[in-house]
Formats: structure tokens, sequence, C-alpha cells
């Protein structure tokens, strides 16, 4: 049977999956990521997980994996097949594609932005499904997003389109990692939602979910912190809508599965913001934590397409 190989590597645990031709998830597997161990055991670890599928692959369906796809965090040289860059695994301008290629005897290996491969997921079948445009928003430790063009995520001409988590929303705001102040992701993440709930309510203990829960439950100070967030993430929404007239706005990440506690007043704080702009449908993503892996498959059996229609 042919398959393919899908990677999703994620700054604590890596997902991944043999896909086959019908998009169907032939089996899955996850590990730790191990970053605690230093980025080169991390690699070693990437390379070992995917010969590993490479074998159960060629034992079970007689045959080895006809592509390998892989998402990994961080800025990417896609072109290039280069993981220039990832804060939360340490490692920087790993030949990652080679590397893997070479470990999967030749196979071909795409490589993308696990953001991106999951937008990509969830554009093409997810919640996204027929849109011809989306924006694909990620609220987790972070904000990323991805931007879909007729079924395909744009990367961008130097590998870092949908990086709405960077824009500056609250000018002078907390300082954030890229070295500006104010950015998105610094105010409107489930870390940072957690954080300022953490400070109002007096746990510090307490993450982004318990305070969606404080939230339904009446308490005023969770309240005033949920409406924070809210009111930045729909100022950061309102930006890329108006740059990018997506059809559908796809939110998924930690922060989503409040689900109406959060997309009834984001949804309304959009609505309040626009003025000449289409407000598009802003909907839960649908596909859970196996967009990664159901994108990396797809993107492997893109990289097939691409190479027999060359």
């Amino acid at each position: 049977m042919k398959h393919v190989i899908a990677l999703d590597v994620g700054g604590t645990g890596m997902k991944a999956a043999l896909v086959g031709a019908d998009g169907a998830l032939l089996h899955e597997e996850r590990r730790p990521t191990g970053r605690e161990r230093g980025p080169e055991a991390v690699v070693a670890t990437i390379l070992d997980f995917a010969a590993e599928l490479r074998a159960i692959g060629e034992q079970r369906y007689g045959q080895p994996a006809a592509a390998a796809g892989v998402g990994v965090p961080g800025v990417l040289d896609e072109e290039r097949g280069i993981a220039v860059f990832a804060a939360n695994l340490g490692w920087r301008d790993v030949p990652l594609r080679a590397l893997l290629a070479e470990r999967l005897a030749g196979t071909p290996v795409a490589l993308a932005h696990d953001v991106r491969m999951g937008g990509l997921a969830e554009g093409r079948i997810g919640a996204g499904e027929g849109a011809r445009r989306f924006l694909f928003v990620s609220l987790g430790t972070g904000i990323a997003g991805a931007i879909g063009i007729d079924g395909r995520v744009d990367p961008g001409a130097h590998g870092s389109s949908g990086e709405i988590g960077h824009i500056v929303v609250r000018p002078g705001g907390p300082a954030c990692g890229c070295g500006q102040y104010g950015c998105l992701e610094t105010v409107a993440s489930a870390s940072a939602v957690g954080r300022a709930w953490a400070l109002a309510g007096g746990d510090p203990e307490a993450d982004a979910a318990d305070c969606a829960k404080a939230v339904e439950s009446g308490d005023p100070r969770a309240a005033a912190v949920w409406q924070e967030a809210v009111s930045a993430l729909a100022d950061g929404l309102v930006t890329g809508l108006t740059l990018l007239d997506p059809g559908v706005m796809i939110i998924g990440g930690g922060l989503a599965e409040a689900g109406e506690t959060l997309f009834t007043p984001l949804r309304t704080a959009v609505q309040e913001r626009i003025t000449f702009q289409r407000l598009p449908s802003i909907v839960p993503a649908a596909l859970g934590d196996t967009a990664g892996c159901l994108g990396a498959g797809l993107l492997a059996w893109d990289l097939l397409s691409t190479e027999v229609s060359a």
C-alpha cells in the first residue's frame, strides 16, 4: 500500500503517522521531544523516529514510504530545507531535510513550519474546507498563523509569513521575545492569559483554562483579564483581515478550547471594529491536535504530485 510519513515536531512532544493516499491515518505514534537533552539530541530523536516509521511501513505494507512531510517550529528556509532557528528547541541552521532524506535512504522530504502545516490541514480538509482564502490562527504558548490561498499555504518570500502574533497591538506593552513591545502574543496567547490570571487571581499555578472557567462562573477579575485578551485579539485579527480579506478565519490552539466563552465576545469585538471590510466567518479549528500530522501527510502527497508533474 502506498503511504507517506507525517511527522509533527513540537517543543515538548512529537506526533507521527503513516498516511494513506486517501488521507487515512494508518499508524499513529507519539513520543517526547526531549528538548532538555539539547538540540543535537532532538535532531537525533527526529531522525530515529522517522527511520522507525519507515521500517514500520515497509514491514506492514510491503514497501517504504513514498515521501515524508515534517513540520517543525521556528524560522525555516523551506526552499533549502534548513531549520534556521527555534527558541524552544535551541537549534540553529540545521540542514534537516538533507539529514532526513539521507536517513530515509533518499526518500523525498518536505519541510514546513508546524503552524502552517496545521493550517494547511484545517484549510483543506478541516474548518476551512472549500474556502478559497483563509487565515488560520493558533493561540497557544505564542500566537502564529497560516495564510491559505486556493488550498495551499503561502510561506512568504522569506519563510516567515503568518506571524500575526508579532503585530504590535499595545505599543509600549509587555516585552516580547522578538524584541518588540506589546506584540499580540504578549497579551492574547494562552500563556499570556494564564500569566495575567495567575496574577489577578492570586494563584501562581493558574492557567488560561482556569481563567475561562472563572469567566463562566461570573468572576469579575477573570472577566477583566479575558476582555483585555479578547480586545487585543480582535485588534490583531482586524489587521489580518484588512490585509488579507479571508473568507474564513479559523482559530485553534489552547485558548480556542474555551469554545463560545472565547468565540462569542470575539466575533462581537471584530464586528465592532470593522468599517469597510467584509466580516469573514470566525470558526473554531476542527481537527484538534491531529491537524499537524494530517497537514504533514498532505504536504508529503503534494510533494509527490509536484515531482510527477515536473
